[in-house]
């Protein structure tokens, strides 16, 4: 294979910083390959990634040695610009790539700053491959998030590099949209030829597309190998906070090996585990819940949501939403990227108020009282931490509110707060300049602080690594505990399957579903309307005729346990 990127004995540390990112790496990645980076957040994949276009040394400066060569020339010997016609990079902050208006004028906006007289034509195209077809003359303002990626990987498209880097790129996007973005890239690599690096920590997507991959750990490249190979180091991938898809875990767990390959994939699991499946009648796996009568939290009575355009006209946004929330629900609302989940959202916090109908917060007709009223019961941590962050630190970020109410001994409550989410040692640290998961944890602080009886997260588990993401799982499971009622906009079936008792499902701005997670997951023709994809653990029972279905990893191992000791068939030490 012919070498394209070749990364010579590079360090790199960033001013102030206190030791190297990057830690003499030496890597090459050749015409394409379709290549995964995984590490921790913090183990420079971004930084890394940012030596291949240019931007490191010629924009990020800092302490820079050794050599990268792309299409066989030195980026210390080219500017960005050129090396843009090369390689195209989707950020993981890629609402900054967004410059223009309107949607058609973002996508062509480098060809046209090229001199490309078919930057139009251009910009159409990368719109077509990314599924934004007919959103021409649409405002960016006017996208989901998930939509305001898929611009952004259009606008990277439009130049037609050889290369091609996304940063998370299924980040904020639905599953749907998740799985239809990999097809994208897939599609890119195989029919055109591109070679595709990804940042990911979806193992479960690395599995199914790449076809390498690279462990990264504290600034240095551990190993590059094929795929496959590369999630079967289950103990090494662990060690560095990286969990491999979800069967492979559960294949790790069991043991009894016996020389066969532990499956990485979906179909590669089925045969696996075939001959150890159970189907039954026994409902081990479920918890019988006494009915008791709740307190209700929230009430939304024939709301209807729209926004006016610039052009005047009106856009639908909710549509006759009757819904109840109640004391003790933690609610995961689930939908494609443009159901309404953060507008409904909103409206509990009174920032915007319906077009139609009431929405009634403890009582509270949100019509009649301001934002700043009834942020004293409900709190909304926003999907990007840092519009939570107003001062120079995390301790004066989380006091902040508490101060401005004036209450007493805020100080005490403060320091509980910061150890409860592990903040203590990072209190005088300016909040923006945290990794993602420490400025989850802080935006989860702040929130806490507030005290309130009901606690809003806007995707709070996305952009990060499945450790971090696990740890604020935990930390927001504990919330319970001190708020009333707590509501989950997310697109992380994980999470929703793990953690709620109840999910919403939103579609076209209505509530089409309303139930757990056994009445979602197990409605074919609802996943499919809602662009929703089970966790794959449960795919995978489900094709094993396990009964109960397992919806976690724990629960598979735990029905597989019950198999043992039932049949006898075989015994497994855990």
């Amino acid at each position: 294979m012919t070498p394209q990127i070749m990364i010579d004995s590079v360090s790199f540390q960033y001013p102030g910083g206190d030791e190297p990112v990057l830690k003499n790496i030496s890597l090459t990645i050749n015409k394409g390959e379709f290549v995964a980076i995984m590490g921790s957040n913090g183990s420079g994949k971004s930084t890394l990634c940012k030596l291949i276009n240019g931007l490191i040394p010629h924009y990020y400066v800092g302490d820079y040695s050794g050599e990268v060569m792309v299409n066989g020339k030195l980026t210390t010997d080219h500017k960005v610009t050129e090396l843009s016609k090369h390689v195209g990079y989707v950020y993981q902050d890629f609402e900054n790539q967004l410059v223009c208006p309107r949607v058609l004028e973002d996508a062509s906006f480098a060809p046209l700053n090229y001199g490309d007289p078919n930057f139009k034509e251009k910009g159409k195209r990368a719109l077509d491959l990314v599924g934004l077809q007919n959103h021409d003359d649409e405002f960016i303002w006017q996208l989901s998030g998930g939509q305001k990626h898929l611009l952004a990987l259009a606008g990277a498209l439009s130049l037609d590099p050889e290369i091609l880097i996304i940063d998370e790129p299924v980040a904020q996007l639905d599953p749907f949209h998740a799985e239809e973005v990999y097809r994208i890239l897939e599609k890119l690599n195989k029919e055109y030829g591109k070679t595709i690096i990804v940042i990911e920590h979806h193992t479960e997507f690395i599995a199914e597309y790449c076809k390498q991959a690279i462990l990264m750990d504290k600034g240095q490249v551990i190993w590059k190998k094929a795929t496959k190979a590369a999630l079967r180091e289950v103990d090494q991938l662990m060690k560095s906070n990286i969990f491999p898809p979800q069967v492979t875990q559960a294949a790790y767990r069991i043991g009894e090996l016996q020389d066969r390959e532990i499956p990485v994939t979906l179909e590669e699991a089925v045969t696996f585990f075939s001959n150890k499946a159970l189907s039954s009648n026994e409902n081990f796996l479920k918890t019988n819940h006494k009915s008791e009568i709740k307190k209700t939290t929230v009430s939304l009575e024939n709301v209807y949501f729209s926004y006016k355009t610039i052009n005047r006209s009106r856009k639908q946004v909710l549509n006759n939403i009757n819904l109840e929330l109640h004391s003790g629900d933690l609610v995961a609302l689930v939908g494609t990227n443009g159901a309404g989940k953060s507008s409904l959202m909103r409206l509990l916090t009174g920032l915007v108020k319906p077009e139609k109908g009431d929405v009634f917060v403890k009582d509270m007709n949100t019509h009649k009282h301001s934002p700043e009223k009834m942020a004293d019961i409900v709190t909304y941590i926003y999907q990007n931490p840092e519009e939570m962050f107003i001062e120079d630190s995390v301790r004066k970020d989380v006091e902040f509110f508490l101060k401005s109410r004036k209450v007493a001994e805020y100080k005490a409550l403060v320091d509980t707060i910061l150890n409860q989410f592990e903040l203590s040692e990072l209190q005088d640290k300016d909040s923006r300049l945290m990794s993602g998961g420490q400025q989850r944890r802080a935006s989860l602080a702040i929130g806490v602080a507030m005290n309130p009886s009901i606690i809003l997260l806007d995707e709070p588990t996305a952009n990060l690594d499945i450790a971090t993401r696990k740890h604020i799982t935990k930390l927001i499971a504990a919330l319970q505990d001190k708020v009333d009622t707590v509501l989950i906009a997310t697109h992380d079936m994980q999470l929703v399957a793990e953690w709620a008792n109840r999910i919403i499902v939103l579609h076209d701005g209505r509530v089409i579903h309303d139930g757990d997670r056994e009445s979602v997951f197990t409605n074919e023709e609802l996943l499919t309307l809602a662009g929703l994809n089970p966790p794959q653990i449960l795919e995978l029972s489900r094709k094993l005729n396990i009964s109960p279905l397992a919806y976690t990893v724990e629960e598979f191992v735990l029905a597989m346990e019950r198999k043992e000791n039932v049949s006898g068939i075989y015994t497994t030490a855990f």
